[in-house]
């Protein structure tokens, strides 16, 4: 729980401040990904806020090796509200009535799943270990590749004239469904971290495709993550992306890994209504940023 709520912390931290480090660099985009590197590379604060990003996911390493996943995604999921907040104090963006309502179903939704947990005693959540190969790809490389064409379709959505800003929600589900693949690499590591030796653990991850999967995910991810970042809201885009990701994780996770659905009603419908409502949420959340109008001066009326 303590790595949890740690992680909770790097994550919102990381977020706000490649955010903040994004606004003082010229803009970036996924179509000239040395030049993205290179700007970011040599931003001091973004380098922290990466720093912090990559403690996050070392934290996430301890937390999958004791909590369901399930379970966990739920509470990564609540560092939501400590990310909007930060994003208001530091970058000082403001979220609109309808996201704040949607940012909290999604909330709701994610208490859900997390009362549908048990830890402890007869009938307490399992914690998956295994997963077998053909399985991990089947489910990881069609994800990835929708993600890809997701955030490709975006984009030339975007470079269209005329064309209201986007707020982030098609980059948002695009870039979760990388990092919802990188969870399964990660869930995937922390089970070969209980095997052997060093020599041992280091052979079993290179003959598993986890290793490979975090590869790709992490500088795919890396490039479309700053470009959208940049430019689109963290208080929009992080929560969507996150969403997506605990979804993924949670639910395919856990059918991957062999951890077994509540076989209590009531638990079992809070977990399945739960998931169903956050997914309608993010369907409803707004797409576009009202674009500001800018006054138009007044003509002068000149005699005849």
């Amino acid at each position: 729980m303590a790595a949890a709520l740690l992680a909770n912390v790097l994550y919102s931290g990381g977020f706000v401040l490649e955010k903040r480090a994004l606004g003082a660099l010229p803009a970036v985009t996924i179509r000239r990904p040395a030049r993205l590197l290179r700007l970011v590379l040599g931003s001091p604060l973004w380098i922290a806020g990466s720093l912090a990003l990559a403690a996050g996911f070392a934290a996430q390493l301890a937390v999958y090796r004791t909590l369901p996943i399930a379970a966990a995604q739920g509470i990564f999921v609540s560092g939501l509200v400590l990310l909007v907040l930060l994003s208001a104090r530091l970058l000082g963006e403001e979220t609109s009535g309808r996201e704040r309502y949607a940012l909290g179903a999604i909330l709701l939704a994610l208490l859900m799943v997390v009362l549908s947990l048990r830890e402890g005693g007869a009938g307490a959540d399992t914690v998956g270990h295994e997963a077998p190969y053909p399985l991990i790809l089947l489910v990881c490389v069609p994800s990835l590749a929708a993600g890809v064409w997701l955030y490709g379709s975006a984009e030339r959505r975007a470079r269209r004239r005329h064309r209201l800003p986007t707020a982030g929600v098609e980059y948002g589900v695009a870039v979760g469904l990388l990092y919802g693949v990188s969870s399964l690499a990660i869930k995937g590591v922390s089970s070969q971290l209980t095997t052997g030796g060093v020599g041992g653990v280091a052979l079993d991850l290179l003959r598993s495709p986890y290793p490979y999967l975090l590869l790709f995910t992490g500088a795919f991810g890396l490039v479309m993550s700053q470009a959208a970042l940049q430019r689109c809201r963290a208080s929009l885009i992080v929560p969507v992306c996150t969403t997506v990701t605990c979804l993924f994780t949670a639910v395919l996770g856990t059918l991957s890994f062999g951890e077994e659905l509540p076989d209590e009603p009531l638990r079992l419908a809070l977990r399945v209504a739960g998931t169903v409502l956050a997914v309608a949420v993010l369907l409803a959340m707004p797409k576009h940023d009202t674009a500001p109008r800018s006054p138009t001066p007044a003509k002068e009326l000149t005699p005849p």
